[in-house]
């Protein structure tokens, strides 16, 4: 039987995909996120009145901890040996429609492997958020985070992707 999915054995069970006979390429993706906060949260932030600390710098950890952990926590994903992870934070102090801010988050993840990192690059912007969450929910439970996907890939048999059409925060 040729079964398209690859994440299913002969009898339909879910397996890891063996990328033993795959060529080692130089692999990276990018992914995006975007935490939405009232306007005092934000500023919170940014004057450094977070009784947990830093929330950038914790979350900046929190995202690359993610991306070298992918693995642990998605059943099917391959562990890695990345070669980089970069978290970067744009603030939007301008209230939107809503009359809320945010924090955009942009992941880059890089590794020579056989398998590429697009997992470890969205973990790693749901880790960041999730840590912005976590560190200011006190101030702010209705905190929300959407827009979380992936952006950019290159690397391997399938080529290149770019997500044609990507909102900005």
């Amino acid at each position: 039987m040729n079964n398209p999915l690859t994440h299913f054995n002969e009898e339909g069970r879910a397996r890891m995909v063996d990328v033993s006979e795959k060529q080692v390429t130089e692999r990276v993706a990018t992914a995006q996120g975007t935490v939405f906060m009232r306007p005092e949260t934000l500023r919170l932030i940014q004057e450094g009145r977070i009784k947990k600390g830093d929330v950038l710098a914790v979350a900046q950890v929190a995202g690359i901890q993610g991306a070298k952990k992918t693995s642990d926590v998605i059943p099917m994903c391959h562990p890695l040996m990345l070669n980089g992870v970069d978290i970067q934070f744009r603030e939007q102090p301008e209230p939107d429609a809503n009359g809320l801010c945010s924090i955009h988050i942009t992941a880059t993840v890089k590794v020579s492997g056989k398998t590429g990192v697009e997992m470890e690059a969205l973990t790693a912007v749901s880790m960041a958020a999730l840590t912005i969450y976590d560190m200011c929910k006190a101030v702010d439970r209705d905190m929300f985070f959407n827009e979380i996907g992936l952006t950019y890939k290159a690397g391997g048999k399938s080529g290149t992707f770019t997500r044609e059409q990507v909102s900005e925060a």
